[in-house]
Formats: C-alpha cells, structure tokens, sequence
C-alpha cells in the first residue's frame, strides 16, 4: 500500500503544471538561472531517474531538503516530526469526541428503536456527517468565540508553551507542572476537536446503531431474554460488545477520514500542524514537502489499520481463529 501510494504521488505531481522552482521565482527569473536552479535540485533528470533517487529516499528517511517558498532549505523529516505532535493531539482529541458522542447516540437511538429519540438520532447522524467541516468550524468561532468569547478561535496556545518534552502542549503541561499552560492547551483544543470529532460522530452513530439492531435481535439475545436475563444486561454486557465489531473494524478508514478533516480543520484554526504543512507546500509546488508529508500521512494509517486488526481480535476471540 506505502508503495503503491509513492508511486501515485509521484506520478501525480509531475504531471500537474508548474514545478517548485518556476512556484519559487514567479516566473521572473532569467532562463539560465532557473535552467541551474533545476540542475542543482535534479529536476532535470528523466522522471525515471527521479523516481529511482525518490525510492530511495524514502526508504533510508531521508526525504530531502524543502524546495518551497515557506520552508526552504530546511529538511523535510525535521519539519515534519516539528509539525506532527500537533496533529496528534488535534487527531485524538477529536476521536474521543467522535467515539463518546456517536457511540452514545448510536446506543440510544439502537435501544429506543423507532421512538422520538432513536429519530433524533438518526436525524443528527445523516445532518452532522453532510455539513462541511470548514462551516462547522466557523459557525463554532462565530459563536463561541466571537459573541460569547468562551474560547480562542486559533492557534494552540496564547501562552508561552511549557518546555518541550513530546510536542503535545498538554503533555508537556503536565510533565512541566504548569497547570496555566495544560488550561490554555485544553481552551484552544477544544473548538477544533469539535469541529472534526462531531462531524465523524455521524458515522459512528448510524454504525453503532444499525449494528446494535442486529444484535439485539439475535439468537443470542433471544436465548438470554429466554433464561430471564434483563433487558438492559442483554444490550450493554452481550450485544454492545458485539456491536462494536464493525465499528471498530471501519475505525481505520474513519482515521484515515479523520486526517484528511485535518487538513481543513487546521486551516480553519490556524492550527499549526502538518495539514497546514502540507497546504502550504501544495502552493508552493514544494515535492519534497508533499511527498514527505503524505508518506507519514500513509505509515500513520497503516500502522492505525494494523492496531485495529489486533483490536478485533480482542474483541471478538473468533478472528483468532
């Protein structure tokens, strides 16, 4: 998959108009010296060429040197791993968001089956997952930031940051013992997280319950209301755990959904992570940049689609087997 997913990136940036050192010089550099700029950087190899170099870059971690406008001639990993932690901290706050409201909602609306609440549900599941993330997040600055002036409506932190420890500003508050510093993290986490875990919490919400209707009305079930088990033990100690199986197994495609949300959630907020990283060497044409960033983006999901997969096992003793 990481190598399929190199390839694609590759071939797709080449053949996309413009390349980081005609984005660099705007076009108003003489020939000659955009003739040397490429030698130097090797964009005047054949693609194959480029594409052998590239390999093999990847695969020994060293992505090269930024091309771009922003971020040149600072190393691609470095900047990488710099940027990262805010985006981790960004991607978990918003799938505890994502998992303790949707799943709530899914349970709800499973047991309340065709009553006001399971509509309710149902309802916010289909609203939630079609509003765009950007408009969410937006109408959250307006509202919470702006008239009521609860909470910032960017940045991660106003502060000055806590020793750096993890990359994690509320981590590194606590090792730090700065309770100021992990209040201020929490204040300027909690819009973004938000924004991106409600949007998602649609899926998990018609997921849970769609899954909980089949389990409830299982023979298991049916044989434990039979012994005269009560009616709430059968759906939160027999078919919630059961209904969890596909939730769990789409909760790395719903990672991979929730990185690319990032993307636009860290522009919204100004959210200094690799989405805004990798934006911004988008518009700069910086290949580097795009290509290093996207290779973490993969070997994230991945290593989260293989947690996913002991997860299940966990779970359900049946895949063991």
């Amino acid at each position: 998959m990481l190598f399929v997913l190199l390839t694609a990136v590759f071939v797709i940036l080449r053949i996309l108009p413009g390349d980081p050192i005609t984005a660099l010089y705007g076009g108003r550099a003489p020939p000659d010296v955009v003739a040397q700029a490429r030698a130097r950087y090797g964009l005047d190899k054949p693609y194959w060429d480029q594409y052998v170099i590239y390999i093999r870059q990847v695969f020994t971690f060293n992505f090269g040197t930024s091309l771009g406008e922003i971020y040149r001639g600072k190393n691609v990993l470095d900047t990488i791993v710099q940027k990262l932690p805010a985006t981790i901290e960004l991607s978990i706050g918003a799938m505890l968001v994502a998992s303790t409201v949707g799943i709530s909602a899914g349970v709800l609306g499973g047991v309340n089956r065709d009553k006001g609440i399971d509509v309710a549900a149902r309802l916010y599941g289909t609203i939630i997952f079609a509003i765009p993330i950007f408009w969410l997040g937006l109408m959250f600055q307006l509202v919470f930031g702006v008239e009521l002036g609860w909470l910032p409506t960017s940045q991660r932190f106003i502060l000055t940051p806590p020793p750096h420890s993890t990359g994690l500003l509320t981590i590194d508050s606590i090792l730090a013992g700065s309770w100021p510093n992990f209040v201020d993290a929490i204040q300027h986490l909690i819009l973004p997280c938000f924004t991106l875990g409600l949007y998602l919490s649609g899926f998990f919400t018609k997921t849970v319950r769609a899954s909980l209707l089949l389990t409830v009305d299982s023979d298991f079930a049916e044989a434990a209301r039979a012994r005269g088990v009560r009616r709430q033990a059968i759906v939160y100690r027999y078919a919630f755990r059961n209904a969890l199986i596909p939730v769990v197994t789409v909760l790395g495609l719903q990672f991979a959904i929730l990185f690319s949300g990032a993307v636009i959630t860290e522009r919204t907020f100004a959210w200094d992570g690799i989405g805004t990283l990798l934006l911004d060497s988008i518009n700069s044409k910086d290949y580097p940049m795009i290509q290093g960033t996207i290779v973490v983006y993969a070997f994230i999901i991945i290593l989260v689609s293989m947690a996913i997969d002991i997860i299940n096992g966990v779970i359900d003793p049946r895949v063991r087997y």
